[in-house]
C-alpha cells in the first residue's frame, strides 16, 4: 500500500505538469494504440450524447410551448372542428396530437345528419354516436396516441443512459491498459524513475478523465429529460381524461 501511495504521489504531479506544459493533445497523440482507440470510442459517445442533449432541449421546449398554446385554444374555443384545425398548426405538441387522434376517432364513429357521405371527414361532425362502445373506442384511440407520443419523446434518450453507465468503465479499461503498459515499460527499462513511469500513467489517467467527461453530462441530461417527459406524459393523460369527460357529458346525455 505504501509503495502505491508513493508511486501515485510521484506520478500525479508529473501528470499535472505534463498536462499544463504539453497539453492534453500531446498526451493523446503520444498514447498507445489501445488508449487512443478507447479515446476515440469515448469521443463518439460524447459527440452523439451532446447532439442528443441539444436536440432534446430544443424539441422538448417546443413541445411544452406548443402544448400550452393548444390547451389555451382548447379551453377558450367551443367548436371542436375549429380546435381541430388549430391543432394542425401545432405539430410539435404531443397533447394536440392526442386530441387529433380522439377527434378523428369521434369523426369515424360520427353520424352526419346533413350529409351521411361525409361521415368519415374529420372536419364534419354533425352528431356523435352515444353508444358506450363508441366512447370506449375514443378512449382507446387516446391511449394509443399517448403511447405513440411518449415513444417519440423518449427517442434517443436511452443512448444517454447507455453513455452514462458504460463510459466510465470504458475509460477505466483504457486506464488499466495504460497502467499495464507503464509497468511493462518499467520491466523493460529496469527503472521505476518518474521519467519512465509518468508518461504511461498520464496516458492511462486521461482515459478515465475522458470517460467521466462523457458520462457526467449524459447522466445529468438523462435524469432531467426523463423527468420532463414524465411531466408531459402526465399532462397528456390528464387531457385525455378531460376529453373523455367532455365526450360523455355532451354526447351520452343525449340518450336520456
Amino acid at each position: 500500500m505504501n509503495s502505491i501511495v508513493l508511486l501515485y504521489g510521484s506520478v500525479i504531479p508529473g501528470f499535472l505538469d505534463r498536462v499544463l506544459k504539453g497539453g492534453v493533445g500531446e498526451i493523446v497523440l503520444n498514447a498507445g494504440p489501445m488508449v487512443q482507440f478507447v479515446l476515440v470510442i469515448l469521443l463518439f459517445f460524447s459527440v452523439v450524447s451532446w447532439a442528443i442533449i441539444f436536440e432534446k432541449l430544443r424539441s422538448l421546449r417546443r413541445a411544452d410551448r406548443e402544448s400550452k398554446s393548444f390547451l389555451d385554444v382548447f379551453w377558450k374555443r367551443k367548436n371542436l372542428s375549429v380546435i381541430f384545425e388549430e391543432s394542425k398548426k401545432m405539430r410539435s405538441s404531443p397533447i394536440a396530437e392526442v386530441f387529433q387522434a380522439g377527434y378523428i376517432e369521434m369523426s369515424r364513429l360520427g353520424k352526419v345528419k346533413s350529409d351521411p357521405d361525409k361521415a368519415g371527414n374529420p372536419g364534419s361532425i354533425g352528431s356523435i354516436s352515444t353508444e358506450l362502445g363508441g366512447v370506449d373506442n375514443v378512449s382507446r384511440a387516446l391511449r394509443q396516441a399517448i403511447s405513440i407520443e411518449s415513444r417519440k419523446l423518449e427517442k434517443a434518450i436511452p443512448f444517454l443512459a447507455t453513455t452514462g453507465s458504460t463510459s466510465p468503465f470504458i475509460g477505466l479499461f483504457g486506464t488499466v491498459w495504460g497502467i499495464m503498459d507503464a509497468f511493462r515499460g518499467i520491466g523493460i527499462k529496469g527503472s521505476a524513475s518518474l521519467a519512465v513511469v509518468a508518461p504511461g500513467i498520464s496516458e492511462a489517467l486521461i482515459a478515465t478523465a475522458a470517460g467521466l467527461a462523457a458520462a457526467i453530462p449524459a447522466v445529468v441530461a438523462y435524469n432531467h429529460y426523463l423527468n420532463k417527459i414524465g411531466i408531459i406524459t402526465s399532462d397528456m393523460e390528464s387531457f385525455s381524461s378531460e376529453f373523455i369527460n367532455i365526450v360523455e357529458m355532451h354526447f351520452l346525455k343525449k340518450v336520456d
